[in-house]
């Protein structure tokens, strides 16, 4: 994906460019009412869910295409941009219609080469280079999220952005969806010119934290934020635990650190070079672990034992687990590494004894 354009060519925005509105449009009252307020705060893109996914049916999914006009009202009573999400050929051509200046992507929708290709076409068939940012899909899959984006890429859009909003995991944690921001950055790493927005709300589910992810993606380069805000969270049809007002938004925003790219670095560049040398010690140590692996796969062959070793392994994960929290790091990092470490290892073993590795 080259010669891509701004995405905001109409309105001056510095980093970070701030999309904020309501998880979803609910009444003109209530879009009006939020949208004055964030206009007020500085706000100059929009965002309502006008259609909503959603994971079960029976649930509010959304208002749909009777709230375009309100979108518009909003347009032409603050000056701000609009945006929202489309999943198929018909959202994408009622909301250019009504005027939709920003498309974005769902997750649930970008996980879908069909249903992709059909927004792409949809695309196409207008003939205008709009704006769309997609969404990651809801797996860690970084593939199928360049895929998604290049399939609009070559209905000839160039205004094209990503949106980190985290990743499904099993089980409870910290997060709605996952970080694992080494996705994105290696996403930022491949694409420079790519601008990458990050959405706490998704990511947080919980709008206490949203301050403290939107920091870290700040400190990570991110071109910007988008955040759900709402005028009444509390009684919001939809995701309201992770809504936030419009007052506290901009208390946020004004306390977010915007860091100095103009420092001079030549100390950075000292400690670059510690890093380079931890990391040449790290594949050294890493190779020498295989090395062990293969003679323990040999055993293993020779012994007629299975490759794998559950109890082991649980219990090994378990106690680095907690050793790794102890010296600061966190469980969802530490387990992550072991178990890529831990699938290396059987992989080596299972090339020991089926004949491979001699």
């Amino acid at each position: 994906m080259k010669d891509l354009k701004p995405i905001f060519p109409e309105i001056d925005i510095k980093r970070p460019i701030i999309i904020a509105g309501p998880c979803s449009v609910e009444s003109e009252e209530q879009v009006m009412t939020t949208a004055k307020e964030l206009a007020a705060n500085g706000i100059k893109i929009f965002r309502g869910g006008i259609w909503k996914p959603r994971t079960s049916p029976g649930g509010f999914e959304g208002i749909g295409e009777i709230g375009l006009p309100w979108l518009k009202r909003v347009k032409d009573e603050t000056g701000m941009l609009v945006a929202t999400e489309v999943a198929n050929k018909a959202h994408v051509n009622l909301a250019l219609d009504a005027g939709v200046d920003l498309l974005w992507i769902g997750a649930r929708t970008s996980a879908n080469p069909f249903a992709m290709q059909e927004i792409a076409d949809a695309l196409k068939e207008y003939g205008k280079d709009v704006a769309v940012l997609v969404k990651n899909p809801v797996n860690p899959d970084l593939e199928l999220w360049i895929g998604a984006m290049k399939r609009i890429y070559n209905a000839g859009i160039r205004r094209i952005g990503a949106i980190h909003r985290g990743f499904s995991a099993f089980g409870k944690h910290l997060y709605r969806n996952m970080p694992q921001w080494r996705i994105p950055i290696e996403l930022q790493r491949r694409y420079p010119d790519l601008p990458i927005i990050c959405d706490p709300s998704h990511i947080t589910g919980k709008r206490e934290l949203i301050a403290s992810v939107s920091q870290q993606a700040l400190d990570m380069n991110f071109a910007g934020l988008i955040i759900e805000s709402h005028c009444d969270p509390d009684n919001a049809w939809s995701d309201k635990n992770q809504q936030i007002t419009p007052d506290v938004l901009n208390v946020i925003l004004h306390t977010l650190v915007l860091r100095d790219e103009t420092t001079t670095t030549e100390n950075l560049a000292l400690l670059r070079q510690q890093i380079d040398r931890i990391n040449e010690e790290l594949l050294e140590l890493l190779a020498k672990r295989m090395r062990i692996s293969c003679e323990i796969g040999q055993y293993k062959k020779e012994h007629h034992m299975p490759v794998i070793q559950q109890t082991r392994y649980n219990e090994l994960m378990d106690q680095l687990v907690k050793n790794g929290e102890d010296m600061g790091m966190s469980e969802e990092f530490i387990r992550s590494i072991l178990a890529a470490i831990h699938e290396e290892s059987v992989r080596q073993q299972l090339e020991v004894v089926n004949g491979k590795n001699l």
